[in-house]
């Protein structure tokens, strides 16, 4: 095999490379949601198909795979074929889950490539309203009072609500017990029916039933107060020093992915998100649009992994 034949053969490949880009998409695209439908995977899955719907002149099918808290999803579209027609809306579950679920048969990061991140929101500590706790401070001495006997909701094992909710319980110091749903959906109307007395949920999701009076707000876990909770203090008020957490949300695709067609996925996904309709639309919800590239997209997922590894370490040894 000379050296010339070996230009040609190259040639030939990055010619057809760039051909599936510009010819992609040209059948409909699915978006697997390992996550129940009506939270906020599925719903930013949706507002993100329709707009690449749109944009390319294809479907953008919407897919739930529930179960296992997001293994199940997470390993069909690794076994998707890789070429730009199978695409996974994961989260900060897929991160943390590297590291608490460790009989997957995957690897995020060997067996998926970063698409683009989509969106963030802040969460939401609330409680049922039998609860004698009217702030953070009363919920956690009530806690501590009686430890191992109040609960709180989450939608399975390694869901951002779960790991909030145990970074919640080593900053503050209290034993309270992790009651895992099948979904977010089914989370929430555990706590607001009081078969649960506190759970930790997206902002977008549970702020119309705090207005509602359905559950009482105690605080919001980001950085600053949510625009959209304004009244509600963070966790940081409430005493608890660098506490954080957030529901963080991207795009992701079977490793293998032709790298013209992440990009040109990548291109479109930064333009959907910085939309005026769409920016207005998450911000009176409590999103927040997020932009990077396919690199920066990376070093993000790997970084998490690593900040979830270290809450992992400290959820297994209360165990």
């Amino acid at each position: 095999m000379g050296p010339r034949f070996v230009l040609a053969l190259v040639g030939l490949l990055l010619a057809g490379s760039a051909s599936i880009a510009q010819d992609y998409p040209s059948r409909p695209v699915r978006i697997i949601v390992p996550f129940g439908a009506g939270g906020p995977a599925d719903v930013t899955a949706r507002q993100i198909g329709n707009i690449l719907q749109e944009n390319f002149g294809q479907p953008f099918v919407v897919e739930n795979r529930t179960g296992a808290g997001g293994v199940i999803g997470t390993q069909e579209a690794v076994m998707a074929s890789p070429d730009g027609y199978t695409l996974l809306m994961m989260s900060n579950t897929q991160t943390a889950n590297e590291s608490l679920v460790p009989q997957r048969k995957y690897e995020l990061m060997r067996d998926l490539v970063p698409i683009a991140p989509v969106n963030y929101s802040d969460l939401v500590i609330v409680v049922h309203p039998s609860v004698p706790a009217k702030t953070l401070q009363e919920f956690t001495a009530l806690a501590k009072a009686r430890p191992g006997q109040l609960n709180y909701a989450s939608s399975g094992q390694g869901t951002p609500y779960h790991m909030a909710g145990e970074l919640f319980k080593a900053m503050a110091g209290i034993d309270i017990m992790h009651v895992p749903y099948r979904n977010s959906g089914e989370a929430r109307s555990g706590v607001i029916g009081g078969q649960v007395q506190m759970m930790i949920d997206a902002v977008p999701a549970m702020s119309p039933n705090v207005r509602e009076n359905q559950v009482r707000a105690l605080a919001t876990t980001g950085q600053a107060r949510s625009a959209v909770l304004p009244d509600v203090p963070t966790v940081i008020e409430a005493g608890i020093s660098s506490y954080e957490a957030t529901i963080w949300l991207g795009l992701m695709a079977p490793v293998g992915t032709p790298k013209r067609v992440i990009d040109k996925l990548n291109a479109a996904v930064n333009a959907a998100v910085k939309r005026p309709d769409v920016v207005r639309l998450w911000g009176a919800q409590g999103a927040v649009p997020m932009s990077m590239s396919p690199e920066e997209f990376d070093k993000f997922l790997r970084r998490d992994i690593v900040k979830w590894a270290d809450v992992v370490k400290k959820f297994e040894k209360t165990q």
